[in-house]
């Protein structure tokens, strides 16, 4: 395994503003609904955030599978960087709601626990139409069918086709959504759902611990379910679902023109045709604001990307994960606009620094114990 590289500082300079974004967005509904009516109605800062997310992870996700070579150290570092907090969170949540502090989706309560606590760890929960305990976590739904289908196209060898697969999802957007406006995996279907999460389970556990053809067997049945989940089980409808997953291949698509495998005519078709697909994805002009926006920011941001940039806009990107997990949870304790951001960003210096750091930490010498013994 290479030695990791340098932090990218232009990516968390991306990370940090596109968090506070998407707590702003949640914010604003909670404190200051009429305000913040009139802003949602130009924008909706929460869409720009995560598209920003995406965008970003489809550029660096493929660089750290690549620069690691390893399938095996791939997973359990993403296995180390998310679940750790991931846990902490729904924990802390369920904890607050037996308080009476913190409010849980309804239909939580309606499902099996095993069934919505394998969703939620699995973080399928989004496309198996099952309730989140947090509920921006819908998010990781969508990084993880992409994490499934980048891992099937390195263990295949057809990493280098992002740019054809970002206008091959695309394309077919707009046609599959029409024909499919909401969730085909609906109602409660317990049994589906698990199923669908334990196979994706499988096929994780095969790739990492088999070898040759039976680890790139296992690869390539994940990143079918990955692509099968977001166009079956996207419960904001198959159009929307997968312009998300087109868009970080769009990301993917940049990252490999900046590497030299693909033009960058290439990648600025790929780019222009997600986003022209993704515009008309929903009837509501402050949509198409916030992914026109996102894309634009992932644009200056990489132009910018050689420059220096400020500690501060950095280390607010190294804590973005805890800024958006750990929002929604405390916009029920600190009832206050002002106080709510005084006391957000020292909790996400504090888990990041007693959970996510030591749990990164841990994987990293997992996984070089795991090359030393090769």
């Amino acid at each position: 395994m290479s030695p990791a590289p340098a932090r990218l500082a232009w990516l968390d300079a991306l990370r940090g503003p596109a968090a506070l974004a998407v707590t702003m967005h949640h914010a604003g509904w909670t404190f200051i609904p009429a305000v913040w009516a009139e802003v949602d109605r130009r924008i909706d800062l929460g869409t720009w955030g995560v598209f920003v997310f995406f965008l970003v992870s489809g550029y660096i996700i493929p660089a750290s599978l690549e620069r690691r070579g390893d399938l095996r150290a791939f997973w359990t570092g993403r296995a180390f960087r998310l679940l750790p907090l991931l846990l902490a969170a729904c924990g802390l949540a369920l904890v607050l709601a037996l308080a009476g502090v913190f409010p849980l989706e309804p239909t939580l309560g309606e499902r099996p626990l095993p069934v919505v606590a394998l969703g939620n760890v699995t973080m399928l929960q989004e496309l198996v139409n099952l309730p989140a305990v947090v509920n921006v976590t819908w998010t990781l739904s969508y990084e993880m069918a992409f994490y499934l289908m980048s891992v099937a196209l390195f263990a295949t060898r057809q990493a280098h086709r992002s740019a054809g697969i970002a206008i091959a999802l695309a394309l077919p957007a707009v046609p599959l959504g029409l024909l499919m406006p909401g969730a085909t995996i609906g109602g409660r279907a317990d049994l589906a759902a698990v199923l669908f999460c334990l196979a994706v389970v499988a096929a994780i556990a095969v790739t990492v611990l088999g070898h040759g053809r039976t680890r790139t067997i296992a690869a390539t049945a994940g990143g079918l379910l990955g692509l099968a989940l977001v166009v079956l089980g996207s419960r904001a409808g198959t159009w929307q679902g997968v312009i998300i997953l087109a868009t970080m291949f769009a990301g993917t698509a940049v990252y490999r023109a900046e590497q030299g495998t693909i033009s960058w005519r290439t990648a600025a078709v790929a780019v222009a045709v997600v986003l022209g697909c993704g515009i008309p994805a929903k009837d509501d002009p402050a949509w198409a604001t916030a992914i026109v926006l996102a894309y634009g920011a992932f644009a200056l941001a990489f132009a910018l990307r050689r420059r220096a940039f400020p500690g501060w806009l950095t280390r607010l990107g190294v804590i973005s994960f805890s800024l958006y997990l750990l929002h929604p949870i405390l916009l029920h304790v600190i009832p206050h606009l002002a106080l709510y951001f005084l006391a957000l960003i020292p909790l996400s210096l504090l888990t990041y620094h007693l959970i996510e750091a030591p749990a990164q930490r841990l994987g990293k010498r997992l996984i070089l114990r795991a090359t030393e013994r090769r």
